[in-house]
């Protein structure tokens, strides 16, 4: 029989092969579903993982899914490095994009280049402030910061729907509940002429160099994460522990802020109610999946856009609901945290004579 065995220590191995079994297990458990739905299991996990890289426009397709992932997963990253769980970065996301946005219905046919930077600017400052109420209760009551941080999720969704539905609908859109679209002078630049990757790529992968930096090479990353992992050890040290929480739920807002910024004024170009994407939650994944290190992030993200994109193909070429890169998303989270086991425990086999003993 297999038995699980206590390691003496963390097996440093396994803290990253695991993922690698996650993504194997999960593949495997596609194959199966696949077939359970009397799909083509081969042509299943070519939609999912061939055809979003099978040529130059399906890799800027993926860049611009993994973008915002990647961004909001880097600032996730410092909050539960710091022991900090916001679980509202969805909303932060929102709220980023709703302030982006109102500075971009400001701008007209004679508004300059310098409204791009405003609209960036403005969608970090939302995001912060939307992470700063968390922040605000949490370190004033004590209040749960999961909790608290989930529900303004659904807060910010109500706020942008009263303006998309309300003072911002555009009057010539026939009733659609959207803003006007944005004057060209807004869009965020483009790297290349046939492709939606804007330089928001450029901006992530800055911030993941920038975050390995901060974690582990700087006295103020080290005290972020001793101060959420160890508050009376970081007192001792002369770390602040509220500081720590302040810091990792506004980067952490920032980040989100700036990519739903980057987003409406990027690839969607108006306010609408479908700017909630799930990004905020999926993001979540993409930060464990990439041990909530950046260089580990950074291609977990673009893993998780390839679920995004193969759902939207496996629904138009497959006919297959679109909820199954949600399917794809739990079955990756679930399979990386039983396959976690093997970095505390090792797997045993237990002869007669040993179950004797």
């Amino acid at each position: 029989m297999l038995k699980l065995e206590p390691r003496p220590q963390a097996s440093r191995w396994w803290t990253y092969g695991s993922p690698v079994l996650a993504l194997a297990v999960t593949v495997l458990i596609g194959l199966a579903l696949f077939a359970a739905l009397g799909k083509d299991p081969v042509r299943g996990l070519q939609v999912f993982f061939w055809e979003p890289i099978k040529s130059q426009y399906a890799i800027g397709e993926l860049m611009v899914k993994a973008t915002p992932l990647l961004l909001i997963a880097l600032g996730l990253a410092v909050c539960f490095r710091s022991n900090v769980w916001n679980i509202g970065a969805e909303g932060q996301f929102v709220i980023g994009a709703v302030a982006a946005g109102g500075i971009a219905l400001l701008a007209d046919k004679t508004t300059g280049p310098w409204i791009v930077p405003a609209i960036l600017l403005a969608g970090v400052l939302g995001g912060m402030a939307w992470a700063g109420i968390t922040a605000l209760l949490r370190d004033r009551f004590n209040a749960n910061e999961i909790l608290v941080s989930l529900m303004l999720v659904y807060v910010a969704t109500l706020v942008l729907g009263y303006l998309v539905y309300g003072p911002w609908k555009d009057p010539m859109g026939y009733n659609f509940p959207q803003t006007k679209t944005f004057e060209r002078v807004t869009q965020i630049p483009r790297l290349m002429q046939g492709s939606r990757v804007s330089i928001g790529l450029l901006l992530a992968l800055a911030s993941a160099a920038a975050l390995w930096v901060f974690l582990f090479r700087t006295r103020a990353g080290f005290a972020q994460q001793v101060g959420g992992l160890a508050p009376a050890a970081a007192r001792y040290a002369g770390f602040s522990s509220r500081r720590a929480l302040w810091t990792a739920l506004l980067v952490s807002g920032g980040a989100a802020g700036l990519a739903g910024a980057l987003e409406v004024a990027g690839p969607i170009g108006q306010l609408t109610p479908y700017v909630p994407a799930g990004y905020g939650f999926a993001a979540i994944i993409v930060a464990f999946v990439g041990r909530l290190h950046p260089v580990g992030m950074v291609f977990s993200a673009v893993l998780m856009s390839m679920f995004y994109i193969g759902g939207e193909l496996a629904q138009s070429r497959l006919g297959l609901p679109k909820s199954l890169t949600g399917v794809f998303q739990g079955l990756l989270l679930f399979t990386l945290l039983a396959c976690d086991t093997l970095i505390a425990y090792r797997v045993r086999w237990v002869g007669s004579q040993g179950r004797a003993a």
